[in-house]
């Protein structure tokens, strides 16, 4: 299984799979559909790791009696229902399956999964998978301290990548008015193009700001590069006139200069 890092909550918020790719959407509450979403993404090869907000009302699924686990008594709210898993297998993997070839797309299929009826045999033995993963990572959660840590600046990064699509979309406030549902596909796909640049061009500069520190004799831990994101836009005017055929200075590289500093890193670096 692919172990890939995936930002979400379980309440307040939860995943939507659109062609292997994971689109956030809140949802007021976790229901059976976002445990199933949930499920679904396992099966495609993901690794959840979500900041779990309100921890104390969630509740864990065991395969066996719940006094089992004295301990954890008071949180399990019941068991898995192995049969129902075995009784769907072979439809759960001609579901995933579909999705993983391409030959539907993940959204299509649970928005019509969700319009069957609720004893419906797929939807049924999805949400037990789905139980069965939220279970062992709400574990992993409590006993693991760095992967609290590690979901919590990962969240953080993608609310950085947010903050920075809001503040490049200031046309009409932010909002899409245009009716045809081609024209919102291009305004979506030119905001993204945008905010692609500017981590490239952040990316690069970076790149070349840390370089250069190097060069100096500066020593930067590798584990702080882990807390850079590429999204920040505070150096770049995003309104006013845009001059495309003027002289901007590049140097003999090709790139703009870098801005020096006098002021030592290693103060910072050692806090």
């Amino acid at each position: 299984m692919t172990a890939i890092l995936v930002r979400f909550e379980w309440h307040g918020g939860c995943p939507r799979v659109r062609n292997g790719a994971l689109i956030y959407r809140p949802l007021l509450a976790a229901n059976d559909r976002s445990v199933q979403q949930g499920a679904l993404a396992y099966l495609l090869g993901f690794y959840f790791a979500p900041r779990i907000p309100n921890l104390a009302e969630r509740r864990l699924y065991t395969f066996g009696p719940t006094s089992a686990w004295p301990v954890l008594e008071p949180f399990i709210a019941g068991r898995v229902d192995e049969k129902l898993i075995t009784t769907h297998w072979n439809d759960v993997l001609r579901f995933a399956t579909s999705v993983r070839t391409g030959t539907a797309s993940a959204s299509l299929l649970l928005k019509r999964l969700g319009a069957y009826p609720r004893q419906n045999g797929l939807a049924l033995a999805l949400r037990e998978i789905g139980r069965i993963e939220r279970t062992l990572f709400m574990l992993d959660w409590l006993e693991l301290p760095g992967l609290r840590r590690q979901a919590t600046v990962e969240l953080n990064k993608g609310e950085a990548r947010n903050a920075l699509a809001r503040a490049v979309c200031f046309h009409r406030l932010g909002r899409l008015r245009d009716r045809a549902v081609e024209a919102q596909q291009y305004r979506a796909s030119g905001l993204a193009l945008v905010t692609a640049a500017i981590a490239l061009w952040n990316t690069v500069y970076l790149d070349r700001a840390l370089d250069d520190l190097r060069c100096g004799s500066e020593m930067i831990p590798e584990a702080l590069l882990a807390h850079l994101a590429p999204v920040g836009w505070q150096h770049i005017n995003l309104t006013g006139d845009y001059l495309w055929d003027v002289d901007i200075g590049l140097a003999p590289d090709g790139f703009r200069a870098l801005r020096t500093t006098a002021t030592s890193l290693r103060p910072a670096v050692a806090a």
